[in-house]
Formats: C-alpha cells, sequence, structure tokens
C-alpha cells in the first residue's frame, strides 16, 4: 500500500523522445506530415498557408480571409457548412497569425468521407459573399471601438508598433483600414495564397493508408495551383533605440505596462538559455517578477514576461497591468528585478526549480500525438528539426548561475527596452 505521508522519489528528465512524421509530397506540391495514432478515433487535418504580402504589409486583407473562408462557396452558404460540419461532430476552425492563415478539421474517421467534400470546396472555391464581408467590417469596427477604450490593448498595439514599425507585426487595423476592405481585395489574395505550393498539411490521429488515399483524392487529384506565387521579402527593420512612450486615461483605474525589445529567434543559439533566464525572471508563476510585483508589494494580479519567436524577428515582452498609484513603483522594481539577474548569482535551489519547472512542463505537454504535432510545427516553421528538442534539453539541464548571468546581461538591460505605459500618472 502507498505511504501517502512520503513524498514521492523525484527523478531527473534526462530526455523527451518526440514522434517523428512520416513526410509525404503530393504531386501538386502540397506537403503533408503524418502522425499516425491508431489508439485515437478522432482525425486532425490542418492546412497551414504562408501568408503572402505583395509589397503591401498591412494585413487587412489576411486578417479578412482567416476570419470569412469558411462564410460561403458557390455550392455551399455559410449556414449550410456550419450545419454539413456540426451533422458529422466535426469542428472547421480557421485561425490567422502574424505568419499563417490556417484551417484546421477535427473529425471521427468514420466521417472523413462526408466532410473531405466540404473541406475542399472551402478551399477551392469559397466566394467571400459581399453580405459577410459588410457584416464582417462592421463587428470588427464596433469590437476595434470598444477595444480602444482598454489600456492593455492601447499598450499592446503601441508595443508592436514602436518594434516593428510599418510592417505586418507593426501596422494595426483600423477602424479606416476595415471600411476600405473590397471583396476583390480578399479574393485575390485567396487564389494566391490559399494553394497547394503555398501550404503544409500536418495529419495526425487515426490516420490509416485509406484515409490517406482519401486526402489524395481530394487535395492532390483535385486541387490544383492557381496563381504564381510572388511575394515581396520582409522588409530591412531600421535599428531599435530605447524609448519611452505614454498615453494619457486620466481616467483609468489601472495602468497598463509594456516593456520589451527585439530579441533573437528560435534559430539562435542562445534561444534555450534566454528562455531558462526568462523564465526564472518571469515566465512562471513563482518567477521574481510574480513573488515581487505580485506577492510580496501588491502591485497586481499578475505580471509576467516571455519570449516570442516569428518567421521574420523575434523579441522579449513584459506585461502587466498595475493601478496607477503604483505605475513608476512598478517600473523601479522591474529594472531591480533585471540588475539583481546581472548583479548576483541566482541560487542552485532557484535554478533546480526553473530546471524541473521547464521540462517538467514540456514532457506534460506531450499528452497527445496533437501536442506531438505542435511541437513539430514550431521547429519546422523555424527551419529547424526535431532535433532542436534535444539541444533545449541539454542546455535547460546544463544551465548553471553564471550562464544566468551572463544571458541577462546580453538580452534584459532594462536600458535597452522600449517602455510603453497607458493610463498612469507617470513624471
Amino acid at each position: 500500500m502507498i505511504n501517502r505521508e512520503i513524498a514521492p522519489t523525484l527523478h531527473a528528465i534526462d530526455e523527451i523522445t518526440l514522434q517523428k512524421p512520416e513526410e509525404l509530397v503530393f504531386a501538386n506540391g502540397l506537403k503533408v506530415f503524418v502522425f499516425p495514432a491508431a489508439e485515437q478515433e478522432l482525425i486532425k487535418a490542418e492546412f497551414v498557408f504562408r501568408n503572402v504580402f505583395e509589397g503591401n504589409e498591412n494585413p487587412v486583407a489576411n486578417v479578412a480571409l482567416g476570419n470569412l473562408l469558411k462564410e460561403g462557396t458557390s455550392n455551399l452558404s455559410s449556414a449550410r457548412i456550419a450545419e454539413e460540419i456540426d451533422y458529422y461532430g466535426a469542428y472547421l476552425v480557421p485561425e490567422y497569425s502574424f505568419d499563417h492563415n490556417a484551417l484546421t478539421l477535427y473529425t471521427l474517421r468514420k466521417h472523413v468521407d462526408s466532410v473531405l467534400p466540404i473541406v475542399h470546396d472551402v478551399l477551392t472555391d469559397a466566394i467571400f459573399p459581399e453580405k459577410e464581408l459588410n457584416t464582417y467590417v462592421r463587428n470588427n469596427q464596433q469590437n476595434l471601438q470598444i477595444s480602444m477604450e482598454k489600456s492593455d490593448f492601447l499598450a499592446r498595439r503601441r508595443f508592436y508598433h514602436e518594434l516593428f514599425s510599418d510592417t505586418r507585426y507593426g501596422i494595426s487595423l483600423t477602424k479606416e483600414s476595415l471600411g476600405s476592405l473590397t471583396r476583390e481585395q480578399v479574393l485575390n489574395l485567396y487564389k494566391k495564397q490559399i494553394q497547394p505550393s503555398n501550404a503544409t498539411l500536418f495529419l495526425s490521429g487515426n490516420i490509416t493508408n485509406e484515409v490517406i488515399a482519401k486526402f489524395k483524392e481530394y487535395f492532390e487529384l483535385q486541387w490544383t495551383n492557381q496563381a504564381l506565387l510572388d511575394t515581396t521579402a520582409f522588409p530591412a527593420l531600421e535599428p531599435l533605440l530605447p524609448s519611452y512612450s505614454k498615453i494619457d486615461k486620466p481616467a483609468a483605474l489601472q495602468s497598463a505596462i509594456r516593456l520589451g525589445k527585439r530579441s533573437i529567434q528560435r534559430s539562435h543559439v542562445d534561444y534555450p538559455a534566454l528562455q531558462f533566464t526568462n523564465t526564472l525572471f518571469g515566465g512562471y508563476f513563482g518567477s521574481r517578477l510574480m513573488s515581487n510585483i505580485r506577492e510580496e508589494k501588491g502591485y497586481t494580479y499578475s505580471i509576467g514576461s516571455a519570449v516570442a519567436n516569428l518567421n521574420h524577428a523575434g523579441f522579449l515582452t513584459i506585461a502587466t497591468e498595475v493601478g496607477v498609484e503604483y505605475t513608476n513603483d512598478t517600473l523601479v522594481e522591474i529594472q531591480k528585478e533585471m540588475n539583481r539577474l546581472q548583479d548576483e548569482l541566482v541560487s542552485d535551489q532557484e535554478m533546480e526549480l526553473v530546471r524541473n519547472y521547464m521540462l517538467g512542463s514540456m514532457l506534460g505537454s506531450l499528452e497527445s500525438v496533437f501536442s506531438h504535432v505542435d511541437k513539430f510545427k514550431s521547429v519546422y516553421f523555424s527551419g529547424l528539426t526535431l532535433d532542436y528538442y534535444d539541444y533545449y534539453t541539454k542546455i535547460i539541464q546544463q544551465m548553471s548561475p553564471l550562464d544566468v548571468q551572463q544571458i541577462a546581461g546580453q538580452y534584459l538591460r532594462f536600458d535597452d527596452m522600449i517602455k510603453i505605459v497607458v493610463g498612469g500618472e507617470v513624471e
């Protein structure tokens, strides 16, 4: 019988094994990665499309494309698409990110024959009805008007523009850009972007040879490239200088604070070490920012920092909302915590805590084959392979207090950051 008064023995995590996919390339250029899991009845099919820009970095058409993708085809209205998908207990979810649009299907294997024709119709014959576009524009203009009253929303918009200027990462949607969007713009983008040569398909779950044959039937034999891809390269970013910006909101009870800077991408050799240092600094509930500014000082409910990776850039960000009377003090404490990492060696106990948290979180996140796909996608779109996770694990295991000090001195300097405050009274 288990003695529950004795804590279980701790075991170090030495190795994390990830499922490697089978790679296929259909005759039309569609790249396919297959992650079989026979124990699942569910199938997940995720079509990911690289966002296309032709000189104009304004993302308004890309955002609309993602949101309106399943709002009607020549044969099916948006209501009919929803009814058919619901009838089979499936989900069809369009998604947008800075770098990609995606359409993801969840379905039971026994319904593949019934739902794939609908997905095929959406990917090859979407018509973006004028009525649906007008509704989308009207709703988003209203939502934008409401969001513009929120301090954290304003801080986030300003932050991205300070980091990335007038690029796809820095330009925000406005009432005017939404209002000037036309159906022709979205249709033209759809024809260039939603085609097999610009897509990657991730198939996971109960993927049998029969299922692959069905996908080939619809997405190889019945899907052809419509237009030549002629994308414009991401523009070169000007060097970023530290700055301070404040947006007054006199009636606000809280200030939204954003700090950050451009940083390294996942492909950089220091990336895992920076993730470790950032986790210790502000990346989990027991981090130094949370311990100091939430638990000890009581300035906020939550504060955190993150290292983000995009296709063409990386950045580091620190975000919180505090009572306006604590705005200055919070900035001072953030600076103190950065300086501490550079001036004092971290204790072995804290190092072990962060190490176990990071490796345990990664291990715990691999609860299904779908999680393995997400891990693969992260490295695939960074131009890396699954070997990256061996390197990541090794670096996390070997991090020392001196390593943290060196990384903090190189990447976590308060004076290098841009600082955005919305709402607070800061002298």
